[in-house]
């Protein structure tokens, strides 16, 4: 077979448009169906995070309206009411969410003294830790230039989220954060922050308001106790710390 043959051969077989569908959809498909199944999974973890996101703006709303003192129940009805808004629900007296949630409910406090924030309050669901007083200061860099005494309520969320396909995605963690100023009145209350020692007041009910100090006054860092003066915080008079 000479090269003239060869080649005209090949040019033969080149301009030839002819062949089965069958083979080329085995080939095809494959393909088509580890594309659509990434496609999927990443428009899914983006879906879900989007989700997770409306139902923090969402709680955060609802506790900004409260004019009344929350307690651990109205907690837990948050953290089920989250559960239902993302489709993942944590009640083990309801229907099971196929993914964990966790939620985290705090309130902030700005002082322009020390130009510091502390957390006045925190309640925790899931896997999530209460914050304690000075922790706030690591969200400094997240939270909105605030005047001296104004409080903001942080809603943390996180759900774990295991893809449905294997398409180089690990498992993660969805997380969503945002903060909210209380809309009807100067401070969202929690009773058990107010019913236990958490330094504001020294446990006494008599004590003057606003107290900065713990019964352990030594080891506050925010106030001196030498003469008393300056445990109530500027402004705030004396009497209960909340109005």
């Amino acid at each position: 077979m000479t090269a003239t043959t060869i080649k005209a051969r090949l040019g033969t077989f080149f301009r030839n448009t002819e062949g089965y569908v069958t083979l080329e959809v085995m080939l095809m498909l494959p393909v088509l169906f580890v594309m659509f199944g990434a496609a999927w999974v990443y428009f899914d973890v983006f879906r879900q995070q989007s989700i997770n996101q409306k139902a923090n703006y969402a709680i955060g709303d609802m506790l900004s309206r409260e004019t009344e003192e929350l307690d651990d129940t109205f907690i837990d009805n948050s953290f089920k009411l989250f559960g239902l808004l993302t489709q993942n629900l944590t009640d083990p007296d309801e229907l099971t969410g196929r993914y964990s949630a966790d939620l985290r409910v705090s309130v902030v406090e700005y002082n322009a003294n020390s130009r510091r924030y502390s957390v006045v309050w925190s309640a925790a669901r899931g896997d999530y830790e209460e914050l304690n007083r000075n922790e706030a200061q690591t969200y400094a860099d997240r939270l909105p230039a605030m005047a001296n005494n104004e409080q903001v309520i942080l809603i943390e969320t996180s759900e774990d989220y295991y893809p449905v396909f294997n398409v180089g995605l690990d498992p993660l963690k969805l997380r969503t954060y945002s903060f909210t100023h209380p809309r009807y009145a100067p401070q969202v209350l929690f009773a058990r922050a107010q019913n236990a020692n958490n330094g504001w007041g020294n446990g006494d009910q008599e004590a003057p308001g606003g107290s900065l100090c713990n019964n352990n006054a030594e080891n506050a860092t925010d106030c001196s106790n030498e003469d008393g003066s300056n445990n109530v915080e500027p402004n705030r008079g004396h009497g209960h710390r909340y109005p």
